[in-house]
């Protein structure tokens, strides 16, 4: 994982950035590089708290190497970045909660400090050594989102999340196939934990100053 800078709308911004290379299989709800396929980077860059900017996929793209890769937004501070590990897999979060948020809530409640185009800001990375068949990778997701919610609420936010949160899981392309990804699958379990690790340190350490 690489930290880097740079100036925009008179902000100083980081940007996280994964280079895998080939070989690896990715399944993502990120603008850029979202759904199954192969993939050699990740990309989590951070913006101003009012983005809104319509081009996100073409801002990401200027902002990433060559190739395919995940391109995530972010509104928090990516270099408070937490990793956590369990049995081989490794999560990273970045966890922003200014607007938290329960994923049911009644029609028409949307928060209006929310910016036309919603960035994500509790994005997190979950690294497994294993190759997973595509439902596993779509377990896998729940897993990680399931984990991230209870780490949340244990942390003391009533809130599963935020509006806009992101999500990529990274495993090799190729090797014996996991079926499962649940909770209580091996890897699931481990991805669980690591990714419930590095949400509850980010949760606990999170300031409103994240967002300037």
């Amino acid at each position: 994982m690489k930290l880097t800078y740079r100036v925009e709308d008179g902000a100083r911004l980081g940007a996280l950035l994964w280079e895998f290379g080939p070989g690896w299989r990715m399944i993502s709800s990120a603008l850029l590089g979202g759904g199954i396929g192969l993939r050699e980077w990740v990309l989590n860059a951070q913006v101003v708290a009012g983005y809104s900017r319509m081009d996100p996929v073409d801002h990401l793209l200027s902002l990433g190497p060559e190739g395919d890769g995940v391109g995530m937004l972010t509104a928090a501070s990516v270099d408070r970045c937490v990793q956590a590990s369990d049995g081989g897999v490794e999560a990273y979060a970045t966890v922003g909660l200014r607007v938290p948020t329960w994923a049911a809530a009644p029609e028409g409640s949307a928060d209006p400090e929310l910016a036309p185009m919603r960035v994500g800001t509790v994005n997190i990375v979950t690294v497994l050594p294993v190759a997973m068949t595509d439902a596993a990778l779509v377990n896998a997701v729940m897993t990680v989102t399931e984990a991230k919610s209870q780490a949340l609420i244990e942390a003391g936010f009533p809130c599963t999340g935020t509006a806009s949160d992101a999500v990529c899981v990274a495993v090799p392309a190729d090797g014996p196939a996991e079926l499962f990804g649940g909770p209580r699958s091996e890897w699931g379990a481990r991805a669980a934990r690591a990714v419930h690790a590095a949400v509850r340190q980010g949760a606990e350490s999170w300031r409103p100053r994240d967002f300037k």
